[in-house]
């Protein structure tokens, strides 16, 4: 299936301007020419691909083709630098899958400097984040699964450390008789979602059991380390998000002999493989200054 250009092209616009009035802005049409080639192209593929809300959002097709449209200008634009263009290459958007403790500490510095490229970060739990790059959403993911998925390239980065804290208020209330199962099993325990297994293993590696205390969820790193200083719950946090207050005794780790560690994976399409070298020696210069090596 060929898919017009000017379709794709205003897809991308809608998503990322989150209107329609926004995207016939960024493509200097009409607001009633950019309605028209929306419905032409979810004509052409037989799906709704846009909510149409405020701001409007991608549906799973719409992800998907949204995805495919990123790919197209990135090849674009890497074959336009291989022909020596005269003109320099349109910015081109990245959408990649991250885990919101990467972006909180290391990652920030691999994106800084990387010219040509805008960044369209999903944030995804390291254990799950290769499922949007299985299903054809993003262009690559952080992720802690080190074995390849079809048709991608795998690079390791490192392992991030992470340490359980709470506040020495927190400690001194609900650890007085020591860091047991019995006592991890009443304290209450922050947790980022559902998904976030962290503090579960953390458990199991440093008692030898599988509980289920009570939790908050809160789903930003920032804030997270920000409710463990406050008092409200111990958390896994990473370490170098923590270190200053753990150095200043705002945080206390209640075993400091028991960090944890996750090692992270650059996984992305092995089609766009030459054109993602300039993100991947980034991700690997970031990874080596801000990550343990791996093992």
């Amino acid at each position: 299936m060929i898919l017009p250009a000017d379709q794709l092209a205003t897809l991308r616009a809608i998503l990322q301007s989150g209107s329609f009035e926004g995207a016939a802005r960024m493509l200097g049409v009409t607001q009633s020419a950019v309605s028209q080639r929306l419905k032409a192209l979810e004509t052409r593929i037989g799906a709704q691909l846009v909510r149409r809300a405020t701001p409007c959002t991608a549906t799973g097709a719409g992800e998907r083709l949204a995805a495919h449209a990123d790919q197209i200008a990135l090849l674009e634009a890497h074959l336009a630098r291989d022909l020596c263009a005269l003109a320099p290459p349109p910015q081109t958007r990245l959408r990649l899958a991250v885990n919101a403790d990467s972006l909180a500490t290391w990652l920030p510095e691999a994106l800084t400097g990387l010219e040509g490229h805008l960044f369209d970060l999903v944030i995804d739990d390291q254990d799950t984040a290769h499922d949007r790059l299985m299903r054809g959403e993003v262009l690559g993911a952080i992720t802690s699964r080190g074995a390849p998925l079809p048709g991608c390239d795998v690079t390791p980065l490192g392992r991030l450390r992470y340490v359980a804290v709470a506040s020495p208020a927190f400690i001194a209330r609900h650890f007085a008789e020591g860091v047991t199962a019995a006592t991890l099993a009443r304290a209450p325990m922050l947790q980022y979602d559902a998904r976030d297994q962290l503090q579960h293993r953390w458990i199991t590696q440093a008692t030898g059991a599988t509980l289920s205390p009570p939790c908050h969820r809160l789903p930003s790193a920032h804030g997270f380390a920000e409710a463990s200083r406050r008092g409200l719950g111990w958390g896994m946090n990473p370490e170098p998000l923590v270190a200053r207050d753990l150095r200043r005794g705002r945080l206390a780790a209640l075993a400091p002999d028991h960090p944890l560690d996750t090692a992270l994976y650059w996984q992305s399409s092995r089609l766009l493989g030459a054109a993602l070298i300039p993100l991947t020696r980034a991700l690997r210069r970031a990874a080596k200054a801000g990550l343990l090596p791996p093992e």
